[in-house]
């Protein structure tokens, strides 16, 4: 079976404040995910998703996110997107890469609370984490910052999940990069390449 990198993010819902009833939690609202098979691209996702449990969207996650009322009304059930992840790492030997663990974290918090198995399957990869270890920073970067600190911009719009997925894969190809350039040998010095052991019985000669 093939190899696959599936490069995933999601937006959430985001509360205006203090919410009477049920305690709020982010829902999955928007998905986009891009998989890698033999280092090339082979399938590009975007679509909306309907909240559940919060189905009103608050004003200022539709300000902070530029989504619509309309955009995730017209989107596909939890349960589509868990069967879409579902197939989507069942066809390869997949790892999930993310940039942070809160995608997968409320991916599992969402359809536990909506009684469906957790649909990812393969290993998971927090490049976030990686990036920090890395590099050895003290605190996470965000990944468009991260993105910057390369001199390169993100793809598209920040907050747009396609976007985003495919901001994670092209930093992940930096970060490679710089992971294999680390584990090659150091440059051989003018003394692995000359063999003085001649020319040292030479000079003792004289």
């Amino acid at each position: 079976m093939k190899e696959q990198f599936l490069f995933i993010d999601f937006e959430f819902t985001m509360p205006d404040g203090r919410s009477k009833g049920i305690k709020f939690y982010p829902e999955i609202i928007e998905v986009g995910f891009v998989s890698v098979v033999n280092e090339e691209i082979n399938q590009t996702y975007s679509s909306f998703v309907k909240p559940i449990q919060f189905p009103t969207l608050s004003s200022r996650c539709k300000r902070f996110l530029n989504i619509s009322q309309k955009n995730v009304d017209q989107g596909i059930q939890l349960k589509e997107l868990a069967e879409k992840l579902n197939d989507a790492t069942s066809r390869y030997n997949t790892t999930v890469i993310t940039w942070g663990n809160m995608d997968m974290r409320v991916l599992k918090h969402n359809c536990d609370a909506a009684n469906i198995p957790f649909p990812i399957k393969g290993e998971l990869r927090d490049l976030c984490l990686e990036y920090k270890t890395f590099f050895g920073n003290q605190n996470q970067t965000g990944l468009w910052n991260a993105m910057k600190e390369y001199g390169k911009d993100g793809t598209g719009n920040h907050h747009k999940a396609l976007d985003d997925a495919l901001t994670t894969y092209h930093i992940f190809k930096l970060v490679e990069k710089d992971k294999q350039y680390m584990k090659k040998p150091a440059p051989a010095t003018i003394g692995d390449i000359v063999d003085f052991s001649s020319f040292k019985k030479r000079i003792s000669s004289y």
